[in-house]
């Protein structure tokens, strides 16, 4: 299954994100972050069922006056 991962970093660690599910892990890099995360989702979705999404996530930015 393929899924969407956005990747930031908060002070010394690197976060991982799944956007479908909204689990995440942690990491010193981002290669780390994302080993975690891909562990994370598989226990995660052990013994289910995963349904195939209709239409993948749409991903943009936008500007807002602040």
């Amino acid at each position: 299954m393929l899924f969407t991962v956005i990747v930031s970093k908060e002070d010394n660690w690197y976060i991982a994100k799944c956007v479908e599910n909204s689990v995440a892990s942690q990491g010193k890099t981002i290669e780390e972050a994302i080993a975690n995360l891909k562990e994370a989702l598989e226990l995660y979705y052990e013994g289910e069922e995963i349904q195939k999404p209709q239409m993948p996530p749409l991903i943009t930015t936008i500007e807002v006056a602040v």
